[in-house]
């Protein structure tokens, strides 16, 4: 058996891997695809791979390209969901904020510096016509220290997944003011350098099992009631999710690379553009 670490967030875009790795779809391949949840997200799952502590990751377009821009010597194997993902705007229930505009130089609670609720903090300000060079950041690590941070008032709001964050809504933990999706796709299977050089067999193989999860995700019967289940979410909510995810199975275009790049560049958020070569295999 070849052993081959992968990471990603403990959130229902990753249930075909997980049901991959169940059903021994990768076993019979003679592989052992080792899984660990990050759920402190995109800027630690970046570090875990430049470190070589994993070999590939599912991991946020444009916090990769981030980190590749900065010298992480990964690359981007394929779209792994091809839709944007929705990002609620939070804050807390009992927060006097009552509308966007409202958090206009406002403290946002992010898990860490080069995060999706990082990067996406910038884009929102941007989209809202705010200077974002006055953004007020807090580090909370996690969902569960976002929580943490907004109830006792050391932030303003915080940005994560519309339907992750949905039971907390319902709960009156966080109140939503709005969304902000990504314009672009928005989770990608990244691999270290390594890897690619040394295993592109292996990886081969991998992605194979991996597309045919995806092609037939949403025809399993009762998906639904499984991420449900799963997950902690209402059936309704998943309902609604999954008519509006996609997965992808093909690399991602030039022309998405180079928006995705040009977008965090005008935010000042990558040093320089790099050519699409050097961001895939």
């Amino acid at each position: 058996m070849k052993k081959v670490k992968i990471i990603g967030v403990p959130e229902h875009f990753n249930l075909p891997w997980h049901l991959a790795i169940e059903e021994g779809a990768f076993e019979v391949r003679g592989i052992d695809l080792v899984w660990t949840d990050i759920p402190e997200g995109t800027g630690r799952m970046s570090k875990m791979l430049a470190q070589k502590e994993t070999d590939l990751a599912i991991i946020l377009t444009e916090g990769i390209i981030k980190s590749i821009a900065e010298g992480n010597p990964s690359k981007i194997i394929q779209t792994y969901v091809a839709t944007p993902l929705l990002w609620g705007i939070h804050v807390a229930f009992n927060s006097q904020y009552q509308s966007i505009p409202d958090l206009k130089s406002k403290s946002v609670a992010i898990s860490r510096y080069g995060s999706g609720s990082h990067l996406m903090a910038v884009v929102n300000a941007q989209n809202q016509g705010w200077p974002t060079e006055g953004l007020k950041f807090k580090i909370v690590n996690n969902l569960e220290g976002a929580v943490k941070a907004l109830t006792a008032g050391e932030a303003d709001y915080f940005m994560w997944e519309h339907f992750t964050t949905k039971p907390l809504v319902t709960k009156k933990v966080f109140r939503r003011l709005g969304d902000c999706p990504t314009p672009w796709p928005c989770f990608v299977i990244a691999a270290s350098n390594k890897f690619v050089k040394d295993k592109p067999g292996l990886l081969n193989h991998i992605l194979e099992v991996i597309n045919s999860y995806t092609e037939e995700f949403k025809m399993i019967p009762s998906i639904d009631r499984t991420l449900a289940n799963r997950y902690g979410q209402k059936l309704e909510d998943v309902r609604e999710w999954l008519t509006k995810t996609e997965w992808g199975q093909a690399e991602m275009t030039a022309e998405s690379l180079t928006m995705v790049q040009q977008r965090l560049f005008d935010l000042q958020l990558i040093p320089e553009k790099l050519p699409v070569n050097e961001l895939i295999p």
